[in-house]
């Protein structure tokens, strides 16, 4: 983190959630170079967690930064995050719902919990989220909410109904949030990753590691800055005519 200041989020401060590694991590390092304070928020705790180890991070570089422990499944718990964001930083401005998980396996094989487990946190978690942010970002007139969703919300994948049906659902509550939002100049927008590399990506098998990046057409994975970058302008103030949209970073994955 190199930029500090550069300001086209100066001023703004950001809730991140699922931000200990991957995507999140590298949203949290954007916003904080391009000026927002940084609420870091994951379910890990502790002085020794990976969140709270980025957020010192980003204060050595001249950032500000904090780490926040919750679970976004729980209607409370996220409500506690919000809290918590707003007393540490002085208000809310941001909101980016990156906090998701996977349990793969093909339906006729799928048990309730692995279904439960991740509608809970890539979705529910979403909505609680959003829901304890709202009061917050209505009373500025002027907010930004981000969903992290992805191209298999769009297309599907064999092995991921639950995952897939989160993230189409994410979509859907990202359209209906930017409807709702609008009067208050609150945008509401989802950035839909192809492979991108990650833990969850590195954990997938050779092969099927394999066929996804034949599909992407600049040949090559993506990175969690991609993503990130994507993130930081629909944060800023240049995006501020863009709302319910759904912004593919999959190098042409789903094209």
């Amino acid at each position: 983190m190199d930029r500090v200041g550069q300001g086209i989020c100066a001023g703004r401060r950001a809730l991140v959630t699922g931000a200990a590694r991957g995507i999140g991590a590298a949203i949290a390092r954007e916003l904080a170079a391009r000026g927002a304070a940084v609420a870091l928020l994951d379910r890990d705790d502790g002085s020794e967690s990976c969140h709270a180890l980025l957020a010192e991070e980003l204060l050595a570089a001249g950032g500000t930064a904090v780490a926040v422990a919750a679970d976004v499944a729980s209607f409370e718990g996220a409500a506690r995050a919000v809290r918590e964001t707003v007393a540490r930083l002085g208000g809310l401005d941001i909101l980016v719902n990156n906090a998701g998980i996977n349990r793969d396996g093909v339906l006729w094989k799928m048990a309730e919990v692995q279904w439960d487990e991740v509608l809970d946190v890539n979705l529910k978690g979403a909505f609680n989220c959003i829901r304890h942010a709202a009061p917050h970002l209505k009373a500025h007139g002027w907010g930004r909410i981000v969903n992290v969703a992805s191209i298999n919300g769009l297309r599907g994948k064999f092995g991921q109904a639950n995952y897939s049906a989160s993230k189409a659902g994410l979509i859907g509550l990202t359209k209906a949030a930017a409807r709702e939002f609008g009067r208050f100049q609150v945008t509401v927008n989802a950035v839909a990753p192809g492979l991108i590399e990650t833990a969850m990506t590195a954990a997938m098998p050779e092969e099927a590691r394999r066929r996804s990046l034949e599909e992407v057409v600049l040949g090559r994975i993506g990175q969690p800055e991609d993503i990130a970058a994507v993130v930081a302008f629909l944060c800023s103030e240049g995006a501020r005519h863009i709302t319910g949209e759904v912004i593919r970073v999959d190098g042409g994955q789903a094209m």
